[in-house]
């Protein structure tokens, strides 16, 4: 257990502006993480070891890409239990993502709204971040890389900026993951359409192929979608990812619905709003993922998961592994070891 109870440091950070209490954590985080001050937040890991897409993670609880953009927490974080760590989304270049503000409380329904944009320091510095990372891995800790387009970047020319960036994380990733599913990049989800989607994924698995023949390497790679999918939309993902070999499946983003929250204080805000809110509509596309994909096909759930029985059920969906992250900072790191224990019994 932590030193500090989260409880007595979340009305401080609720006081603060989100975007603020975000970077003020992280940068505290990155500061303090590998040494003595790192007791303040860790926790034992629990084990609970499962083989997914080839990969043997200590347990089935992970965060969720987005919470540290540029990885540079992935020790301090990995400090809180996790058996994975997905940190991005990374686009070649950097960018500062959308205009501020663009992060935004709803605590009466434990959710968040933002439209961040992938602001991120480039492939350069993430690349060196990751590198510097060693305590979370040496223990066993898994690393996901998350990839994406630049914004001004054009969509028809969105294939050049993810090969780009697999084959710049391709050294450094225990498992990569493509992110077409953001609702802050203009388009970007049109490149879960079927001809699109099909021609991005060909292109992707056949460079990985070839990276992993040179290196003799085998680095699995997901997909992340969106939970704004009808069932057939759903049905025609499925076939594309067995189509092109893709290793399994991340579901999912945030969601642009507001149906949920509505009339509440920042409902309006453009985004994706996470959190609670999400978390049926997540839960109703990876079922719809494990109907049409079969019960060997990997697939990581994520989107509203704040307890253990939350964890439980998104496995009862048909997810092989569960993320956390608007969970984590409604909960605090405690949530991290409640999800993994919750799933670690008979």
């Amino acid at each position: 257990m932590s030193l500090v109870p989260y409880a007595l440091t979340r009305p401080f950070l609720f006081g603060l502006d989100p975007e603020h209490a975000h970077e003020l954590t992280l940068g505290a985080i990155a500061r303090l993480q590998n040494t003595p001050a790192q007791c303040l937040w860790a926790q034992t890991r629990i084990a609970d070891p499962v083989t997914v897409a080839g990969l043997r993670f200590p347990n089935r609880i992970g965060l969720a890409a987005g919470l540290d953009k540029n990885g540079r927490c992935i020790d301090g974080l990995g400090a809180m239990g996790f058996g994975f760590i997905e940190v991005g989304t990374v686009t070649p270049k950097g960018q500062p993502g959308n205009d501020k503000p663009r992060m935004f409380r709803i605590p009466e329904k434990e959710a968040l709204i933002n439209r961040l944009g992938f602001n991120n320091e480039g492939l350069a510095s993430f690349i060196a971040n990751v590198q510097r990372a060693r305590s979370f891995r040496a223990a066993g800790g898994l690393l996901g890389l998350n990839i994406g387009k630049n914004a001004a970047t054009p969509i028809e020319n969105a294939v050049d900026d993810y090969l780009i960036g697999l084959e710049g994380v391709f050294p450094h990733a225990d498992y990569i993951t493509v992110n077409i599913s953001s609702p802050n990049t203009k388009n970007l989800r049109a490149l879960q359409s079927d001809e699109a989607l099909d021609a991005l994924l060909s292109r992707l698995q056949t460079r990985k192929l070839e990276l992993q023949q040179a290196s003799g390497r085998q680095v699995p790679m997901f997909v992340k979608i969106a939970p704004d999918l009808d069932e057939d939309q759903v049905a025609v993902i499925a076939q594309t990812l067995q189509k092109n070999g893709i290793d399994g499946v991340i579901a999912t983003n945030t969601t642009i619905a507001r149906e949920a929250v509505r009339g509440l204080p920042h409902a309006g805000e453009t985004g994706g709003l996470s959190g609670r809110p999400v978390f049926e509509a997540s839960n109703r596309v990876i079922r719809l993922l494990r109907a049409a994909l079969g019960s060997n096909y990997p697939i990581i759930g994520v989107g509203g998961v704040l307890s253990g029985e939350d964890a439980r059920a998104k496995i009862a969906a048909g997810a092989d592994l569960v993320q956390i992250y608007t969970g984590l900072i409604y909960k605090g790191p405690a949530l991290v070891a409640d999800c993994a224990r919750a799933l670690s019994r008979p």
